[in-house]
């Protein structure tokens, strides 16, 4: 029997919360007694690796590279629109938590922005500057693994 797989061995990925990593297998393991197949993911920044089931790929919010035209949006989004800096603090770490967990490239850019616009005002909290320093590190990560990007581009998110 054939399938067809989203992925394929050797794709570069984004997977929310954990960031950029490459397809390096696609297995079949029998876990508590159950077969399936996973997809092995060695994840670029934190040397780890992580195995997912085929099944659960797209409930597991794991996406492709973002390309070159939707980068185009995302700087003029990082650049140019309006930071909401009103929200308490809790209730801005849970928007920018909920933010990244969509897995979406525009989303981790807004988090990058609001959180960088902020310190440049104050000190963030401890909390907040993880998130900043890790969906940074996520970002330019990604950034760095489209293809046609120039190093000038990856400076604006810097």
């Amino acid at each position: 029997m054939e399938v067809d797989f989203l992925f394929k061995i050797g794709d570069n990925i984004v997977y929310p919360m954990h960031g950029v990593g490459t397809i390096k297998a696609i297995e079949d393991k029998e876990i508590s007694g159950k077969k399936q197949e996973y997809y092995v993911i060695k994840m670029l920044i934190s040397n780890m690796q992580v195995m997912i089931p085929t099944g659960k790929i797209l409930s597991s919010s794991i996406r492709p590279i973002t390309d070159i035209m939707a980068l185009k949006h995302i700087i003029h989004i990082f650049q140019d629109e309006e930071s909401d800096k009103d929200l308490p603090w809790k209730q801005r770490f849970k928007v920018n938590t909920d933010k990244i967990k969509t897995g979406l490239m525009q989303e981790s850019a807004e988090v990058v922005r609001d959180l960088k616009r902020m310190r440049k005002e104050k000190a963030l909290n401890t909390s907040e500057k993880k998130m900043f320093d890790n969906t940074h590190e996520f970002l330019i990560s990604e950034l760095k693994l489209i293809k046609g990007i120039t190093e000038k581009q990856i400076k604006i998110f810097s």
